[in-house]
């Protein structure tokens, strides 16, 4: 066979390999399971619009450990949140989460789910950022954002949420109060996966990182 033909081959294989390692790890952001809410709100949102690093994008990678599928984790040294899928794979997304002193860390379940949730700011935050209206509706400049999971303990509320953001410039950061902060995109994508009683993993500092390693090729 000709060296030229040989070449030729060559280039196309590998332009095949990595078009199918594209395909097989990026999941796009899509508004597919978005409400007519959902398009009415974010079709201009009242925040500037975020480039967030390629990496904070959603992405399906290897998972190495051994939840459950249909578990969530959330390894804040990494700024990532997995959900586990099946046979050793994981949704990636990018999440901000929080400063090292309101950081929250532990295993609890998904306790309550809402869309467009309203906002009520705690004493500690009124004290610490406010003054804050009692009540913030839910809508585009909510913190909240598009989509809340409510963090519980057995039937105790952890105060903590999985939530979408109004900020999301500050993906990939920590920077929140100790909730998980995603893109509204997301949110909602993880929202329509989830179900109330979902288990939700929350490494500590110093214990997550060695999934940052996985850059979403398989």
């Amino acid at each position: 066979m000709p060296k030229s033909v040989l070449a030729w081959l060559l280039v196309g294989l590998s332009g095949l390999v990595l078009a199918g390692c594209a395909q097989s790890t990026l999941s796009p952001m899509s508004d597919a399971n978005f409400t007519q809410r959902d398009r009415q709100l974010l079709a201009n949102p009242p925040y500037k619009q975020a480039s967030i690093p390629e990496q904070y994008h959603r992405h399906i990678v290897d998972y190495p450990y051994q939840q459950r599928p249909g578990t969530i984790l959330v390894d804040s040294d990494a700024r990532y949140l997995y959900y586990v899928l099946p046979q050793g794979k994981a949704i990636r997304y990018g999440v901000a989460v929080g400063e090292e002193a309101m950081a929250w860390s532990g295993t609890a379940t998904v306790g309550r789910m809402a869309q467009w949730p309203d906002w009520i700011p705690t004493p500690e935050i009124q004290a610490r950022l406010g003054p804050y209206p009692q009540r913030v509706p839910g809508g585009a400049e909510n913190p909240l954002g598009a989509r809340a999971l409510y963090l519980y303990e057995g039937n105790k509320d952890t105060l903590y949420r999985i939530h979408g953001t109004n900020q999301p410039e500050y993906i990939g950061q920590a920077i929140s109060s100790g909730c998980i902060r995603m893109t509204n995109e997301d949110v909602i994508d993880l929202y329509d996966r989830v179900k109330q009683g979902t288990t939700v993993v929350v490494l500590p500092p110093g214990q997550g990182g060695r999934m940052g390693a996985f850059n979403g090729r398989t």
